[in-house]
């Protein structure tokens, strides 16, 4: 009788196991600060910033010198309008439309590349010849990111980095 309840009890310890790998994300999630609830509102002043190379985006003290956003509200640089050069494309979303999902709700987990081609879930992106000083220190193979669509520049999307706070304009290049 012992023998026949440890193996009833064996049985259902090994049956149990699939139950625990089927978590939606076993990696242990990145700490940072709280994730913006929705991408920037379209830009709405008389004169949009210029943009220029050497911009102080550290609007506070501690606060890093790139493109971020401020508890999870304010997009700290996303206030250059929707004229601005630097993300004009001829072509928008000339390799189709990004349809993988946006928001804190969709959270992905870069696993290769670098600034002028990385991937998640074998979907392909790039980031913005503008942008790619203000990606320094992202784990290209590691880091997780949100995607936000770009209300201003037709084309692009913004990726935000979970673990640093920071984002930078990216295009969809497909899957």
């Amino acid at each position: 009788m012992k023998t026949l309840r440890f193996a009833m009890v064996a049985a259902a310890l090994v049956l149990s196991v699939p139950a625990f790998a089927q978590r939606p994300d076993d990696r242990p999630q990145a700490q940072g600060p709280r994730p913006p609830a929705r991408g920037p509102q379209p830009y709405k002043g008389a004169a949009p910033r210029v943009p220029e190379r050497n911009h102080d985006f550290s609007d506070k003290p501690g606060h890093p010198n790139v493109p971020h956003v401020d508890k999870g509200k304010t997009w700290v640089g996303h206030d250059t309008g929707p004229n601005d050069a630097n993300y004009h494309l001829d072509h928008p979303w000339e390799h189709g439309r990004f349809i993988g999902g946006f928001g804190p709700s969709h959270r992905w987990h870069l696993v290769g590349g670098g600034p002028s081609r990385f991937w998640f879930n074998n979907w392909y992106w790039s980031v913005a010849p503008f942008d790619v000083a203000y990606c320094d220190g992202w784990n290209w193979s590691g880091d997780d990111i949100i995607v936000y669509e770009d209300p201003d520049h037709p084309g692009w999307y913004l990726a935000y980095n979970v673990r640093l706070g920071t984002y930078v304009h990216v295009m969809y290049l497909g899957s």
